[in-house]
């Protein structure tokens, strides 16, 4: 029995949106062939009229599964329902931050977590924490810093304890969460989260991010953007030729201060997170920015807390479950290009994750079997495929929800679509 299989779909990369046959292998689980489509509905194995919309699987770089060898934390969350709810996201490969109990700070510590990822259906990249005392691992994994205090004890208290433990970090993949340690002092004894939290902290650590990327020539990331005046910077190091990408979450454009003013006092405890959503204007530039091409990826933050913790102040939104709808979204409701829709949630998160596979190969064998990795239509990559339904609303209910937190910051809300379909390493799931 063949195990070579055919899909036939209307197909969104960076580049066009066409019709496509593509040819993959079941027992691989790699794309063999790629052609525009010319066989009749009969003679494929899977095939989605043009209600549907196929990307190369998506991924999401920046979540918190919550799951470490401490195992504190699996009641919020752990690797299995992670994978569950991102596949019932339409994702197919995720990213875990590393502020756990027990972070993964060198190569004992970073590996011992990442026993616990092989036996997942999801491929989980580990990023590893810089803190500091820390220094580089000895192969090469994402890097993540924390400017200021936020969920865990792995972050700095100014930015010159920063610069000292950057300079042994020159070249690496860091990603950053900029919030600025002193200006988040300052206000700590402010009423509200967002001005605890004040934009102008996001703007200046984005400034200092900034410039320690282009001192130690890094390949940086600055995640989880909000503050719409500090794109401006941001775009102008891209143009200059820092080397830096920029990640968005669905509530961020989706969510406001002023549209969040309409809710009651205790749902907006559920929207609290780090950084807050912010005005208007600022959700409004991210769209813009987002349309311009300026942002590299969507990635949900994915923070799963309990709705007792959520009550008593904890910051952090789930956001797997909800992936796939949002982007049905940003491609109906705010006429993002599928092209531009193509490159932050299946191709940039692709060529994140790709770029660790080789290092990674040698750890274990598990990250062979994705061939060249994610979020490209091409031979020879895995044949992992996200497949949007734009023709049927969803309204987020609790009883759609995989992640253990059970909530969402969506639920109640109307998306104009959902996830028809998944394909994770040739298998429909």
């Amino acid at each position: 029995m063949s195990t070579q299989k055919i899909i036939q779909a209307n197909c969104a990369t960076s580049t066009k949106t066409s019709r496509l046959d593509i040819t993959f292998d079941e027992s691989t689980g790699l794309i063999l062939k790629v052609e525009d489509a010319s066989r009749n509905q009969d003679t494929v194995d899977y095939f989605y009229d043009d209600d549907c919309l196929l990307f190369a699987g998506m991924g999401d770089i920046h979540i918190h599964a919550r799951e470490d060898v401490s195992q504190k934390n699996t009641y919020k969350e752990d690797f299995k329902t992670t994978c569950c709810a991102a596949i019932n996201g339409g994702v197919v490969h995720v990213a875990d931050m590393p502020n756990n109990p027990i972070p993964p700070v060198d190569d004992e510590s970073y590996l011992s977590k990442f026993k616990l990822t092989e036996n997942i259906r999801v491929p989980i990249l580990l990023y590893a924490g810089i803190g500091p005392a820390t220094r580089p691992l000895t192969f090469s994994v994402p890097y993540k810093v924390y400017m200021g205090p936020s969920i865990g004890e792995l972050f700095f208290k100014d930015n010159e304890s920063l610069d000292e433990v950057l300079v042994h970090y020159k070249k690496q993949w860091v990603s950053f969460h900029c919030e600025d340690p002193i200006i988040l002092e300052e206000n700590k004894t402010q009423p509200t989260h967002e001005t605890r939290r004040p934009v102008s902290a996001e703007i200046m650590a984005t400034d200092v991010a900034l410039k320690l990327i282009k001192k130690y020539d890094l390949k940086g990331k600055l995640c989880h953007y909000s503050a719409g005046e500090g794109l401006k910077a941001i775009i102008a190091s891209k143009k200059s030729g820092v080397n830096v990408t920029c990640e968005v979450t669905p509530q961020h454009l989706y969510y406001s201060l002023e549209k969040l003013a309409k809710k009651s006092e205790r749902e907006q405890k559920f929207f609290q997170m780090n950084p807050p959503i912010r005005h208007e204007s600022d959700r409004l530039a991210l769209i813009n920015a987002i349309n311009e091409g300026h942002i590299d990826y969507l990635a949900t933050d994915h923070a799963p807390h309990s709705q007792e913790e959520k009550e008593k102040g904890m910051s952090g939104l789930p956001g797997l479950d909800t992936y796939g709808a949002f982007v049905t979204w940003l491609i109906l409701d705010q006429n993002i290009d599928t092209k531009t829709v193509a490159k932050i949630v299946s191709e940039g998160p692709g060529i994140f994750f790709n770029q660790f596979l080789p290092d990674l190969n040698k750890k274990s064998s598990i990250f062979k079997k994705w061939g060249k990795g994610f979020g490209f239509l091409e031979e020879g990559y895995s044949a992992s495929f996200s497949i949007l339904n734009l023709h049927s609303p969803m309204k987020i209910e609790l009883s759609h929800l995989k992640t253990k937190a059970a909530w969402s910051p969506f639920l109640g809300e109307t998306f104009p679509g959902r996830v028809e379909n998944v394909f994770l390493s040739g298998k429909k799931m």
